[in-house]
């Protein structure tokens, strides 16, 4: 083990061990994200999130009374070669043994009439479900993180017409046993950055060139919005996340039970209540 590894997995249970460990710890608890002897596929994108995320878990293993396993899976959707190397080498200044594999999504998404963030996003999570069940594991770990989630939610609302967000595991609807699960659901992106500078990793951004040519596409425009209205507001993300948790449904126009397709609108619901005013 080199200095630089120890330094990555120490730093998170000493100086980072409030902002990201905690929280780390915090969500995998709540979540219920890790079951004795799962199998989990780590997918590392590259990006900073990913190795945090390999990082973490693989330090939760090591001093875990509940035995599971991991695997550190890489796809290659079609980077440039400068691209893939940075990933190659990050891992192995973390002494990530990492498995990549090949396929063609940066080519499909290019030719997607719309919505190419979208298009991505499954078919990655498609390929990376397939290959990690062909590893004989049960779950997917993905590094989604608490800005995320609450970026999704104005995403949802702005583009969709739907409040939602990312949950912190979720089961495949395509294949079978398999669960998606994202153990730095509670952990901030400012602390990722700061373990990162620290670490001195050179890690990728997202490499794909339609979003590229879209000045980071519909995300970074919620994004910066959201960290405008936060100069005002510091409780602002705080409120966002906070409300995924306390839907009143008294006060919304229609929902959707869970396993059902339809939405139930208030009128039904309303018309059951017992009239106060006899």
């Amino acid at each position: 083990m080199n200095d630089r590894h120890t330094a990555a997995e120490h730093s998170v249970i000493t100086t980072y061990r409030k902002p990201i460990w905690r929280n780390f710890i915090k969500a995998v608890k709540n979540y219920q994200l890790i079951s004795p002897n799962d199998k989990i596929a780590v997918c590392i994108s590259g990006g900073k999130d990913s190795l945090l995320l390999a990082v973490c878990l693989r330090q939760l293993q090591r001093h875990s009374e509940m035995p599971f396993e991991l695997i550190y899976l890489s796809m290659d959707p079609g980077y440039e070669e400068e691209n893939r190397r940075k990933i190659e080498e990050n891992a192995r200044k973390l002494e990530i043994d990492l498995e990549m594999f090949d396929s063609p999504i940066f080519e499909a998404v290019e030719s997607a009439p719309a919505s190419p963030c979208h298009v991505c996003a499954a078919m990655r999570r498609g390929y990376l479900y397939k290959e990690a069940k062909k590893r004989g594991c049960n779950k997917i770990a993905l590094g989604h993180h608490y800005d995320d989630v609450v970026q999704t939610v104005l995403l949802s609302m702005f583009y969709e017409g739907q409040y939602k967000t990312m949950m912190p595991k979720v089961r495949s609807d395509n294949w079978d046993g398999m669960e998606l699960i994202r153990p730095l659901y509670m952990v901030r992106e400012e602390h990722i950055i700061e373990w990162q500078n620290a670490m001195g990793l050179d890690c990728l951004r997202c490499a794909c060139r339609v979003t590229r040519s879209e000045d980071g596409g519909k995300r970074k425009y919620i994004k910066d919005l959201i960290e405008k209205l936060s100069e005002e507001n510091p409780k602002l993300k705080n409120n966002i996340f906070a409300s995924l948790t306390s839907v009143d449904l008294d006060t919304v126009l229609g929902y959707k039970p869970v396993g059902e397709k339809r939405i139930v609108p208030f009128t039904e619901e309303y018309g059951k209540k017992k009239d106060l005013t006899e």
